[in-house]
């Protein structure tokens, strides 16, 4: 067993940085293979269950992932097609019935008009991501990334041979996308702007004034697409609305496309069952990549994933009412701890508050935490903003109220 400062070496900062300048390029590793890195989020969540396992006091607010089992109707629809035989190979493009059903999802509930020639369904929403870029995306292309940005977006765009370049945004308001920073940053190189709403790490759900200027935005740069990562739609408190940026723009809707999937909202996690939606030359295109790498996403669990959109949003409401609450006591916990700014957000199932000047950065303070109160936690420079930590409310009331009680004493021992 590890011990847990040399485990957390595995995320530390300065050594990505050295990696990043200075890999030594094996000749059995190709260079576009020798820059990829692991994911910070899964890494410290599987460490943390390891400390558990080996009999540390561990509180773990840093999954990323539902505590809730996947609903029963999904599970016995599941079963009934093992009991049907769907177990065979299936068409690339996914199940026409799913492909049909998430459409009919698509033009009733976020008014984007769909058909299932629009869909392709994928190994979880980050294989959306893999597919796109790849079939998009053109060596020394430019991909605008606000951040903080979910993990995997840069290296998804760097795996692809294409360049993130960063759009900053502040806590200080609240996260919000300046669409003149877009703007400045636009060059004759630019291919793609990311999207992502609500956002993982930040809860931040754009509004619809933001996305329309967005969209006029992409009115004036007819060369420029959108990804809109639409991933935690469902998981908002009730005085917001999800709004797709898709359904605000007929006139450029080919040059949007949307990801989606099943595992946040219906705790589908583990099923691996997302989807891409964007115009049939493009999706026929992901659909040949996918058929020459993956081929088939699972063949019953695609039934299960029938189920679950046919029943939303019936299904998953215990759920989201959980979140909202859960969201709240997170919040409000941690605008009690000295030290931290915390900014009130609305949406997924995190919290990342900033850490003032006086704490250490992110890193050294997430491992801190790990070492002294076995609280586990994702520091912010996993997602481009050193000065906050990413906390996750997708557990129970009493491990929240327990992490809380930890971060404070750490962060009254660290003000000694």
């Amino acid at each position: 067993m590890k011990t847990l400062r040399h485990a957390l070496c595995a995320v530390n900062k300065s050594s990505q940085q050295k990696d990043d300048k200075s890999m030594i390029h094996h000749s059995s590793i190709s260079k576009r293979a020798s820059g990829l890195k692991a994911s910070m989020t899964l890494e410290i969540s599987a460490l943390a269950q390891e400390l558990r396992k080996s009999g540390k006091n561990i509180c773990s607010l840093s999954a990323g992932e539902p505590d809730f089992d996947t609903p029963d109707f999904i599970v016995e629809a599941t079963k009934k097609a093992l009991e049907d035989g769907i177990t065979r190979y299936g068409p690339a493009a996914g199940d026409p019935l799913l492909r049909g059903a998430i459409a009919n999802k698509l033009t009733t509930i976020n008014k984007v008009h769909s058909t299932k020639e629009n869909i392709l369904i994928t190994n979880g929403g980050k294989q959306a991501i893999f597919n796109l870029f790849q079939i998009l995306l053109d060596p020394g292309d430019e991909v605008l990334i606000p951040s903080p940005y979910w993990l995997s977006y840069p290296e998804i765009t760097r795996f692809a041979q294409g360049k993130p370049i960063f759009i900053e945004t502040s806590p200080e308001s609240g996260f919000t996308l300046d669409v003149d920073k877009i703007e400045l940053a636009i060059s004759p190189k630019t291919k793609l702007l990311i999207l992502n709403s609500p956002c993982n790490p930040t809860g931040k759900v754009m509004k619809l004034k933001e996305l329309q200027a967005i969209v006029e935005l992409l009115r004036r740069h007819p060369n420029i697409y959108v990804v809109s990562d639409e991933i935690y739609e469902f998981l908002i408190s009730e005085k917001e609305q999800h709004i797709s940026i898709a359904q605000l723009a007929e006139d450029i809707k080919d040059r949007i496309f949307i990801v989606n999937g099943f595992a946040k909202a219906w705790a589908m996690t583990g099923w691996r069952v997302g989807y891409l939606h964007g115009n049939e030359t493009t999706i026929k295109k992901a659909i040949a990549l996918q058929s020459q790498s993956t081929s088939n996403v699972c063949s019953f669990a695609q039934k299960g994933a029938l189920a679950a959109i046919q029943e939303k949003p019936t299904g998953i409401d215990y759920m989201i009412s959980s979140y909202n609450k859960r969201r709240v006591m997170l919040i409000k916990g941690l605008k009690e701890i000295d030290k931290l700014l915390v900014y009130q957000q609305s949406g997924a199932f995190y919290a990342f508050p900033k850490l003032i000047n006086e704490m250490p950065d992110s890193l050294s303070f997430c491992k801190t935490a790990l070492e002294q109160e076995g609280l586990a936690m994702i520091p912010g420079i996993a997602f481009g903003q050193d000065r906050c930590i990413r906390l996750s409310c997708s557990v129970s009331d009493e491990t929240i109220i327990d992490g809380i009680e930890r971060l404070k004493r750490l962060v009254d021992k660290l003000k000694k």
